[in-house]
């Protein structure tokens, strides 16, 4: 197998460049952004190519610029795959609740079979179908544009919406629904769900707005008491919770069932 240093040399010699011609090239990308860490002086080119010292992210800047390669490319080569960021990030939990940033084209690195349709809108066992990971739209799922909303997580240890929101929950928001709608639902799951972003953090949940003050509400099944902050000097609406995807853990339910406090 190639390794990246001498995908990077092959690069060079495509475009019959030398090493002094790098390195010059090199000095003027460090000189226009400010600093000398886009620099590559000729050693340590030569044991980038040779020697298979791995460059730092600003040499790798570097190196794509003079070469015109791909910058998602070359991290593939040290073995980074940027695409799967977003996936990395959604099964690795933090406490608290968060957004989240999709690629720009609203396309995330998900399980996709070869050559087997799959008819998205019947019941579907895609373990027995995957054959290769690939990229799938997420238009795909629930029918939602990707680029049309923003994304959060539920925290970890944010129970504050359980059972509606339990952790982990991936939640989608649109932005174009920030008013507050203090009635027209008849049960729970009707009534508007909030992405809010507080001075110190962010949280969801039904909100009610009075007299200059917002009412963030949590689920009764949490525990949690309500919360009362100044509007909107304290708190902002990012928008209305209009997509859900949610674990369905056992061990959540035996939390809540236990008596333990969330």
């Amino acid at each position: 197998m190639e390794r990246p240093g001498e995908r990077l040399k092959r690069a060079r010699e495509k475009l019959s460049l030398t090493f002094r011609q790098v390195e010059e090239a090199s000095q003027q990308i460090a000189r226009r952004r400010g600093s000398d860490e886009f620099a590559i002086a000729l050693s340590r080119l030569a044991d980038i190519e040779n020697k298979g010292t791995v460059p730092s992210i600003y040499r790798i800047y570097t190196l794509c610029a003079i070469y015109r390669l791909e910058f998602d490319e070359v991290l593939l080569w040290y073995g980074v795959p940027r695409d799967l960021l977003a996936s990395e990030s959604a099964q690795t939990g933090v406490p608290a609740t968060h957004p989240i940033h999709l690629p720009a084209d609203g396309r995330a690195t998900v399980p996709l079979p070869a050559d087997v349709p799959i008819d998205l809108s019947q019941t579907t066992f895609l373990s027995q179908v995957v054959r290769r990971w690939g990229k799938l739209p997420l238009t795909l799922l629930n029918g939602i544009d990707p680029r049309q909303f923003r994304y959060a997580v539920i925290g970890a240890e944010d129970w504050s919406m359980h059972p509606i929101l339990p952790p982990g929950t991936f939640v989608a928001i649109d932005e174009g629904r920030r008013r507050i709608v203090n009635e027209g639902w008849t049960s729970e799951f009707e009534r508007p769900i909030y992405f809010l972003e507080r001075r110190d953090g962010y949280m969801c949940g039904w909100c009610s707005l009075m007299a200059g003050k917002l009412v963030v509400q949590p689920h009764p099944s949490s525990g949690q008491p309500a919360a009362i902050f100044e509007f909107p000097r304290e708190i902002d609406v990012i928008g209305q919770v209009v997509g859900v995807a949610m674990p369905l853990d056992a061990k959540l339910r035996r939390r809540v069932h236990s008596g333990a406090t969330p």
